[in-house]
């Protein structure tokens, strides 16, 4: 089966034979979002699985990661065609000190086939560069990762620098990563944790409306 193929290149960290399965995936009529969540996030999930037991390492992960992206690059293109459009946006960015996209390039897929407006700030967000943003665009919803205990708590420091500014109010506020968990998401006030890329989007497609709705009164 094609999919476990995908999900073994990506768990060895085999970029071009990643993509070259994706393609072949596609080839043979599979639609760009069950590649996406059968065969690269599928993946993913178990690479993240094994880096929550520390049965992996970064460097494992990051070659894990590069696999994915491989893939990405054919099925992103695919999803962005579709025809499905919703008035929400969203800023979501791995937060300052913190140089991993993994988890964040997954939400942004899953994302992305919702319809929503996606501005992603990428890696290494300060808190500053979050609020400037928000403050901005003015957004629905923002999502924060980090993937090291040492970069959550910039994830307060956001919110902090978020009240001071007085943009919290009205603003979703989810967090994820590896180290994070709801009782951390609790502490620092923010609206939502969950634990992967699935729950995201089955949270957006049943909330999207509501948020939307809320925030326009």
């Amino acid at each position: 089966m094609v999919f476990l193929a995908i999900i073994k290149s990506i768990i060895s960290g085999e970029a071009e034979n990643t993509m070259a399965l994706t393609k072949q995936a596609l080839a043979q009529g599979f639609s760009a979002e069950s590649v996406l969540e059968k065969g690269l996030i599928a993946g993913m999930d178990r690479v993240a699985e094994k880096f929550r037991e520390q049965r992996v390492m970064v460097p494992e992960v990051l070659m894990a990661s590069r696999a994915m992206h491989a893939g990405l690059s054919l099925v992103e293109p695919l999803l962005k065609d579709s025809d499905k459009k919703i008035a929400a946006k969203i800023v979501m960015g791995t937060v300052a000190g913190d140089l991993h996209d993994i988890g964040l390039s997954l939400v942004k897929m899953l994302v992305i086939s919702t319809g929503a407006e996606i501005i992603n700030l990428g890696v290494d967000v300060t808190p500053k560069k979050f609020a400037s943003v928000v403050r901005k665009e003015k957004p629905h919803i923002l999502m924060m990762s980090a993937l090291l205990t040492t970069t959550m708590t910039v994830m307060k420091e956001v919110i902090d620098e978020l009240e001071l500014m007085g943009i919290r109010k009205n603003l979703v506020i989810i967090v994820g990563g590896a180290p994070v968990d709801s009782g951390y998401a609790k502490t620092i006030g923010a609206d939502y944790y969950f634990e992967d890329a699935f729950e995201v989007r089955v949270f957006l497609e049943e909330n999207l409306a509501k948020i939307i709705s809320r925030k326009s009164r």
